[in-house]
């Protein structure tokens, strides 16, 4: 990771954070629902996601502020994800990001509903945006929802664990981490550019880039269950294994996996390359999910 992306994370990693604690904190609700939701959200992680929105937003000469909401409720539907997927009923995890998992803490109803709460108030942090147009807002709104709906994650979700017992091609396996995994970033990278003022063609590239950063993102996140270290990536190496989960190194071996992301990689540089954008940022980006260890 260059210095240009570290103090570009360092300066906004925090700054997110922080608004998504406030954002939540402000709210007149009930308050063991209240502190479920910050709990997950104080949970930590990279935000990738508002990130690489805000990264998106200022390659093409727009500014953050402009992006700033959208980017938290993407990353408040990214949060509520990770407590569903987290029940019992889906990958019955105790822990997530190396601290108890919100069910464990809270309960299975609440964490439900603080998932729910997370998912719906996302779209109203968009709606009352006063630095969007009402144009702006719908095609926001409308591209959030395929892209975390039934069209996007949530049919991810429903393959991915319907493959569990199962067998599944290379095919199959990039259409669930399409679905399960690329929208979201493919949201937070096409929507970044098109508020930041990207044209038609900018915006196809940019799409093109996000399908392959997406799948480099799930296909590094295999390997390292493979060959991570349990206190870094936050979850017991090799739980993909126990639950019977299909993976890139379970279908291709784990030199295949590797060789695999890297051909993924040189695609996404291609794509980033057509997309002509004015910041070295994104590449940055890449590389940055390409080799992470956690």
């Amino acid at each position: 990771m260059t210095q240009d992306l570290a103090t570009f994370i360092n300066e906004k990693e925090q700054m997110i954070t922080n608004e998504l604690i406030h954002k939540v904190a402000e709210l007149s609700i009930p308050n063991q629902l209240k502190e479920s939701m910050l709990y997950s959200i104080k949970a930590g992680g990279k935000r990738v996601r508002p990130l690489l929105m805000l990264a998106s937003c200022e390659a093409y000469a727009g500014t953050y502020r402009k992006v700033l909401n959208t980017a938290l409720a993407l990353e408040m539907i990214h949060t509520y994800s990770l407590i569903h997927d987290d029940l019992p009923a889906m990958d019955n995890d105790d822990l997530r990001r190396g601290k108890p998992t919100n069910h464990r803490v809270f309960d299975e109803a609440t964490a439900i509903l603080a998932g729910d709460a997370l998912l719906t108030y996302s779209f109203e942090l968009i709606a009352s945006d006063e630095q969007l147009t009402e144009t702006q807002k719908i095609h926001l709104i409308r591209r959030l929802a395929e892209a975390s709906g039934p069209k996007g994650m949530v049919a991810g979700q429903s393959l991915d664990m319907q493959a569990e017992t199962k067998a599944v091609q290379l095919e199959e396996l990039e259409t669930i981490h399409h679905l399960k995994t690329g929208q979201l970033l493919h949201f937070a990278l096409e929507m970044g550019a098109y508020l930041g003022g990207a044209d038609k063609n900018q915006l196809s590239a940019i799409g093109d880039f996000a399908t392959y950063l997406g799948l480099i993102f799930q296909v590094q996140d295999d390997i390292l269950d493979v060959t991570g270290n349990a206190e870094q990536i936050g979850k017991p190496v090799g739980s993909d294994e126990i639950n019977f989960k299909s993976t890139y190194p379970k279908l291709l071996g784990l030199e295949g996996a590797i060789n695999k992301k890297q051909e993924y990689v040189t695609k996404a540089k291609n794509a980033l390359h057509e997309a002509k954008v004015t910041t070295s940022l994104l590449e940055q980006f890449l590389m940055y999910i390409s080799d992470r260890e956690s």
